[in-house]
This record gives structure tokens, sequence and C-alpha cells, in this order.
């Protein structure tokens, strides 16, 4: 078994470590390993990722990765990092976000490669067919209330007297650590892993399997990642950064990469890539050589949104990229695309017949609201801030026709650096 550890360390991605014996034990023996994911959403976040990647690097060192999808515990609502209490979700709901994750964890791990092929399951098949009285007591008295209310998850909650925290997410810790517990006698599963915020609720279920009378078990967590500038990482503009296209596009999500501070971005290299660190030395040279060429930014979007997004994605991202960042003049892209790209600025229907008929620059840009009048449009051209398909309208006189479209439909249209506007011609 390779040295699983010592490789996790080099990535900073230790935080904890239960024991200090667990080394012995990875070295020896092909060790089930498995991390949870709340289904509070029907899509994972960036937030998950490290967990994901953390069960791929064990997979890679030929250990067994277990996929915990929380169909029971997520109905109650994990308190750890919160500071008010969850809201509840209805089963459909959590039943339609549990199908969601398990699509996007198969992206990730290999469910059929022989003797630690991933698994996926969901803690609602054994948690879901406890009666409450056999779970008190069979579970239940094997935790200590003053042992419960010194969890940091919970210590927290108890301090704010206007929210507290109910009796449903305080027992949130026993349901998880009784995963663990089960995930042992039916898997033998020795290890689990998760973000800083899960020691409590990994510790517990670590005390529980002993005192059900089952052998060591072991917890590692993963640092809760702030950018340098105390940002909460993957956060941008105050929304979650999500895995799913649908929610956040294969070229945002690139550009999040892009804008990695300087002082982040190696540490962020070694966390959600798998390059050699003979790699990261070379990236590290250019960052501190050439740090305006953004080498070490470009090469930390393109593996993420490769790993996430696949080839196809992070193709769609840099064509975006392209187009938005880039001089090139803007043709032969299907409006599938554009309108993908620019889903989020202005746009305007506008008659075919305009196009095969010609119409002026300063018509276009009045009609399609780029102006507000045309004596507007005049001054934008003759300052020289009007675009069309990335380049610069530099005649007044310019007539537009259909061989101007930058795909089937679309023409698209830019005042100064950052205004667009997408006309379609129907």
């Amino acid at each position: 078994m390779a040295d699983i550890l010592k490789q996790l360390e080099s990535r900073d991605f230790i935080y904890q470590i239960s024991d200090p014996g667990l080394g012995d034990v990875l070295s020896k023996e092909m060790v089930s390993v498995y991390a949870g994911f709340d289904p509070s959403a029907d899509s994972l976040h960036l937030g998950h990722l490290i967990p994901v990647i953390g069960l791929m690097h064990f997979q890679r060192a030929g250990h067994r990765p277990i996929a915990v999808v929380g169909g029971a515990t997520g109905m109650v609502g994990d308190p750890s990092g919160k500071d008010q209490e969850r809201q509840l979700l209805d089963i459909d709901r959590l039943r339609h976000n549990e199908g969601a994750i398990r699509g996007q964890l198969s992206r990730f791990l290999d469910f059929d490669c022989g003797s630690n092929s991933a698994l996926l399951v969901n803690n609602y098949d054994w948690l879901g067919t406890f009666n409450y009285l056999d779970f008190l007591r069979i579970v239940g008295k094997h935790f200590s209330v003053n042992a419960m209310i010194a969890k940091d998850s919970v210590k927290q909650r108890l301090t704010n007297r206007d929210q507290g925290i109910s009796y449903t997410e305080f027992s949130y810790q026993i349901l998880q650590a009784y995963d663990f517990y089960h995930l042992w006698t039916e898997h033998q599963c020795k290890l689990q892993i998760g973000g800083s915020d899960q020691w409590g609720n990994i510790t517990a279920g670590i005390d529980l399997c002993r005192r059900m009378g089952g052998p060591q078990l072991y917890g590692i967590t993963f640092p809760l990642l702030m950018t340098a500038s105390g940002k909460k990482f993957g956060k941008s503009e105050g929304n979650a950064v999500w895995l799913d296209e649908n929610r956040t596009q294969p070229y945002a999500f690139y550009q999040y990469f892009m804008q990695t501070d300087d002082q982040d971005v190696i540490r962020f290299l070694r966390l959600f890539t798998f390059l050699s660190e003979n790699e990261f030395q070379q990236l590290e040279h250019e960052l501190a050589t050439n740090p305006e060429a953004r080498i070490c930014q470009k090469t930390l979007a393109s593996e993420v949104t490769r790993l996430v997004h696949g080839s196809s994605g992070l193709q769609a991202a840099e064509a975006a990229t392209k187009i938005l960042f880039g001089n090139e003049p803007v043709s032969g892209y299907d409006d599938a695309v554009l309108k993908r790209i620019f889903s989020d600025v202005p746009s305007k229907t506008l008659s075919r017949d305009m196009l095969e008929q010609g119409i002026s620059a300063v018509t276009l840009l009045t009609e399609a609201g780029v102006c507000a009048s045309k004596g507007e449009a005049r001054r934008l051209i003759s300052s020289g801030g009007a675009y069309c398909n990335n380049k610069r309208i530099d005649d007044v006189n310019k007539i537009f026709d259909l061989n101007d479209l930058a795909s089937e439909t679309y023409i698209i249209l830019r005042s100064g650096r950052k205004r667009y506007c997408l006309a379609e011609f129907v």
C-alpha cells in the first residue's frame, strides 16, 4: 500500500488524526474509508470537493472508499458549523437531492475496479428501520449527555440564547456515530474522513464502536478552507460554487479558480489537483519569477474544471473565457454555447429580416438596447467603445448582414469592456 498519510500531509490535507497508529494500519492492509454527504441541496458544492478528493486519494492508494449519502441524517440536520437551526426538508425533496448527489459522486469514484471498488450507500437504509425505543436502548445508552454538550458544535449553539439547539439537532451526533459502527459491522470500515467541523461527530463514532465491543476505529479531518483575504472558500459573490453545471456554469466555475490570489494558489493546487511534486515545484518557480502570467491560476482552473466537468466542460469554459476576455472576432459558434455563456446578460430578439436587408451599426446598437438613442450610438462608435462579436465597430456607417452572425441566430454586442448584450435574430 502506498504511504497515503505522507502523501496527504505533503498536500496539507490533514488537520487532525485520531490515532498515530493509523499509519501502520494503512500500510499493512486495504482499509475501507468513508465520508458522508448531506443531501440538503441537489448538488454538491466546492466545500464537498475536499472529502471527495480525499476518497479519490485513498482509492488510488489501494484502499476502498465508501460514500454515504445522508438520507436519514439529512432529515435531522447537522448543527456543526451552523449558528442556527436548519430548515427541515420534506421527504420528496430529500429523495430528489439524494439521487442527484449519487450521480455526481459517480463521476469521481471508480465503482468497478475490483477489490477496492467504491461503495455508495444511504444511511436511511439502516437508520430508517430503527424503532425509537430500540435505538435509545441499543445506541443511546452509550452516550453521556455531559460529553455531548462538550462538543464544540453544541457548545457554540448553547451560547446563543436566541437560537439554542433543538433536541433534533442535539441528537445528530448519535446518528452519525451509529453510521460509523454500522459501516464497520457491514463493510469493515475502519476510517472516517471529513472537514474539521466533523471532529466531534467522528470521535463520537470511534467511542461508540469501542463501547459496543467493536475494534479500534480511526478518523481524519481536513482543514476548512479560508482564502488569504479571510473569505470563506467556495463562495462567489455570496453564492456557493456548485459542482452541478446547471447551478454554476463551467465558465463561472473556471473563473472562480482563475481569480485565486497568489497567496492561495499553490495551496489550492496541492489540495484540488493530482499533480506531482515536481510539477508543484515548477509552478512555484513560475509564481515566484513570472506571477503576472498567472500560469498557476490557469493550471488550477483547468485541472479542477476538467475533474468536475470533464474535457467538454473545460473546453466550454475556455471558449467562454476567450469570448469574454479575448480580442479575436467571434464566429462559428452554436447558439446553445453562446446562450449558456451569456445567460446572465441582457438579450433582445430582433427580426431576421433586418439582417437580410442589412442594418446599420447605429440602428443595431439602438434596437438591441445597448444605446438609448442613435445619437448615443454614434458617440459610442466614434469613441471606440462599440464592439460586435469582439471586433471594434470603427465606422458609424457600417452595415451588418447575415455574414456577421456569431452563431445561427446571435450577434454579440458590447459597450466598453464588460457591458454585453446578446442580439437574437429570428
